[in-house]
């Protein structure tokens, strides 16, 4: 691992270390483009002691190539004084700055344009379900105008590099695949020569600022994807034309996101054999992006040659003090990603600035010293009781924290077994280790009651006890074999089969039809209301039903209510028509939960202060939970 941590030289710069931050959107910006005190401290963060090139999260190069709403602009008068202020604190910190320039095409956002997406041809983009017009001769000149003016912008803001986006699926993607490029002009006869004109625009007379070229080292998209005849050229183009290096991840944003955000489901060989016919290809230095924060695979893809240098953008997010664990052999002590695409990519679609299940500090202030030290009870240890910990501990309080299990972790400890998520076990194992270590008591296996409070005597009890199965009244439902969701992944009793109904095909019940199917059960599962799956990330949900559709012997049936059990059948009322079914041996409990009551009336009258969060004071995720216990400390 440390000869990761050595120098690497770039066109005529060297870089720090052999990690690179990628280019990731936030979300932090104004809707006019200019630059908050959030992404000051964001970018800060992660170039400190971090990545010795730091790339900008994507700025468009024209109005018209916007993705979201906030984005970062390139475009406008004020750009330079904003994005100097970016630059200014990555150089503050020893780091490289690079602006990563794009225009998004037939990707763009029209919420965030005003407009319609445009592209060198019509086509739909199936994520923004958007259908694109064709470019016009002055739209082009435009958008090459955009990335010359960018350029010179660049410069004169101090950035010590340029990305250019290639890649993706994105508008040079889209001119060089002739899936999508069905022009009759210059740039459809020589599909080649709008990436040529933008290179050329870039690297105008004069400037000597290296530039990198992103790719997608494999599109994945059979139907619509870039191949690699198309990708070749542009490869070939970057050599000639004085590119520096490239940057190469996986997907495009419209027709292959899953592979784009690199969903932790999906598998790694596609990945390396696309690096391996890369590096075939060019001799140019080449970063690899998309899962490599894990150190076993890093250093595979290392070992084998693949990569010069390694891209981390969501692990560093989780942990931003990773490069520094692993620089120093503290492997364990890692708050690994677990590629869930819950805290970061779904609260983008949804409007919402980045964030992460594990990390609630991304681009906030720390947390200082209270002035006014608590003794601090904190009553149940999953992820909302285990953040409030954390963060009162840094504060300066006094802590105890009782849990009733003999673990730490609550629902967290069990959502790593759902299939596809088996990478969110190592950040649930981090963060219990530091409560572990933090200089918090813990009572494990204790029920808090009122001799707990009473030998405490907490001048705050913060409540975070969670939540619990909420069971549906179902006639003939307490003759069955049943179990709730957390019985039945915590393996408390036993599965029987061939036949498992599963009430309720929200998040949870989706994934467990998904891992019985697996296990070779005959499952159904019932939602009395659409959308199944509903609460999940959409990459996530839309993968898991895939995986299910191909399954027959998984059967997803919403709007379904089941009305009642007898020893021989399931009566069932699905679209407003009656329905039997044949016995069931199991029946699991997915059927949504409930907040578990809070603290009775005696406990709430002998302590000064109580608080109650996460899941017992709403129901919602872990986000949510690890948020909340950062934002109790943030208040005491």
């Amino acid at each position: 691992m440390q000869r990761m941590f050595e120098k690497f030289v770039i066109g005529n710069l060297e870089l720090a270390n052999r990690f690179v931050f990628p280019p990731i959107k936030t979300g932090y910006g104004t809707p006019q483009g200019t630059v908050t005190d959030r992404q000051l401290a964001f970018y800060r963060g992660i170039a400190k002691n971090g990545p010795g090139m730091v790339i900008l999260e994507p700025v468009p190069v024209t109005a018209d190539g916007k993705e979201h709403p906030k984005q970062l602009c390139v475009h406008l008068p004020e750009s330079v004084t904003e994005l100097r202020k970016i630059a200014d604190v990555i150089h503050d910190e020893g780091r490289l700055a690079c602006l990563h320039l794009n225009h998004a095409g037939a990707g763009a956002n029209p919420k965030a344009t005003g407009s319609k997406p445009k592209a060198p041809s019509v086509i739909t983009c199936p994520t923004t379900s958007q259908v694109s017009e064709a470019m016009s001769d002055e739209d082009v000149d435009m958008i090459l105008a955009g990335y010359k003016s960018a350029a010179q912008k660049a410069e004169e803001a101090g950035f010590d590099l340029i990305e250019i986006q290639g890649g993706h699926g994105y508008l040079i993607s889209q001119f060089l695949n002739g899936k999508i490029n069905k022009r009759t002009d210059r740039f459809g006869e020589d599909r080649l020569l709008f990436a040529r004109e933008v290179f050329s625009a870039v690297k105008a007379e004069g400037s000597s600022i290296p530039c990198i070229l992103r790719i997608s080292g494999n599109e994945m998209s059979p139907e619509f994807g870039i191949s690699r005849e198309d990708l070749l050229p542009l490869l070939k183009l970057a050599q000639e034309s004085g590119i520096s290096a490239i940057h190469a991840g996986m997907g495009t944003s419209c027709f292959s996101p899953p592979w784009y955000f690199h969903h932790s489901s999906l598998p790694e060989k596609p990945q390396t054999d696309a690096m391996t016919w890369i590096r075939e290809q060019t001799s140019l230095p080449l970063i690899i992006a998309g899962r490599m924060g894990r150190k076993e695979r890093l250093l595979e893809i290392i070992d084998k040659g693949l990569a010069d240098l390694v891209a981390l953008g969501r692990p560093l997010i989780a942990d931003p003090d990773l490069m520094e664990k692993w620089q120093k052999g503290n492997y364990e002590g890692v708050k690994y990603c677990g590629y869930c695409l819950q805290g970061c990519l779904h609260r983008l679609k949804g409007g919402e600035p980045l964030g992460c299940n594990l990390n609630p500090e991304i681009g906030m202030p720390e947390l200082g010293q209270t002035g006014k030290p608590l003794k601090v009870l904190i009553v149940g240890g999953g992820p909302a009781g285990m953040s409030a910990a954390l963060y009162l501990i840094r504060r300066g309080h006094q802590v105890t924290l009782a849990e009733k299990e003999a673990h730490l972790g609550g629902q967290f400890a069990l959502a790593w077994q759902a299939p596809g998520k088996e990478a969110m076990h190592d950040g649930l194992d981090a963060i219990a280790s530091d409560v572990k270590s933090c200089g918090a008591t813990l009572v494990m296996g204790k029920v808090a009651d009122e001799t707990l409070v009473r030998d405490i005597q907490p001048d705050l009890l913060v409540w975070a006890a969670g939540a619990v199965q909420n069971i549906p009244e179902i006639q003939g439902l307490d003759q069955q074999h049943v179990m709730t969701s957390s019985e039945y992944f915590r393996g408390a009793k036993a599965v029987k089969g061939p036949r498992i109904l599963v009430i309720g095909a929200g998040r949870t019940g989706i994934e467990i039809a998904e891992k019985l199917g697996r296990e070779g059960f005959d499952v159904v599962a019932t939602k009395r209301t659409d959308p199944i799956g509903s609460m999940m990330e959409m990459i996530t949900k839309k993968l898991a039903l895939k995986r299910i559709g191909e399954m027959e012997n998984v059967t997803l049936m919403p709007h379904t209510t089941v009305k009642a059990f007898t020893s021989d059948r399931v009566d069932m009322e699905q679209d407003g028509e009656m329905k039997s079914f044949e016995h069931f041996q199991t029946v699991i409990l997915a059927s949504g939960m409930l907040s578990a009551p809070g603290p009775g009336a005696e406990i709430m009258k002998s302590v000064p202060h109580v608080e109650i969060i996460g899941d017992a004071l709403n129901v919602q995720d872990i986000f949510s939970a690890v948020h909340g216990g950062y934002q109790l400390a943030g208040k005491y």
